[in-house]
């Protein structure tokens, strides 16, 4: 928490939504990533405490595949695990903290973040405009 903070309180965190891969947008991801990372928009919600919580979906070509329950703040460019989705049943984290996510060695919530989860650092309006902007990210011109 930093002094901008204040007394910012999480609000609690539901269980974790029900998921479809088939349902999943593609987040765009360096071609030299091994895994392949999706989000489902039916699981996307933006909270009161300015936490945007979501399902994404890890999987490697022709293998296995895994999902996480998660939340980011924006304001503080960082991201709690809640469950994990293992052998068809979610595992609620044991002690979730949140973590700055511009550490994450695979760089998919950073990624997430700027095609359309936050707006700098504040979430979206809606989940809607959130889906929209997960549907056709921006691209950097080079």
């Amino acid at each position: 928490m930093t002094a901008s903070d204040g007394e910012w309180k999480e609000t609690d965190a539901p269980p974790p939504p029900a998921f479809a891969e088939s349902r999943a947008i593609p987040i765009e991801m360096p071609d030299r990533t091994l895994l392949k990372f999706s989000i489902d928009p039916a699981t996307i919600a933006i909270t009161s405490d300015g936490v945007v919580r979501y399902v994404v979906l890890a999987s490697r070509e022709g293998g296995a595949s895994s999902a996480y329950y998660e939340g980011v703040r924006c304001s503080t460019d960082e991201v709690k695990t809640y469950a994990r989705f293992n052998d068809g049943k979610w595992d609620g984290a044991k002690n979730p903290e949140w973590k700055p996510y511009r550490h994450i060695r695979s760089g998919y919530v950073a990624r997430l973040t700027y095609q359309g989860l936050c707006r700098g650092h504040a979430p979206q309006v809606s989940v809607r405009e959130t889906v929209e902007l997960l549907r056709r990210p921006v691209r950097e011109v080079q």
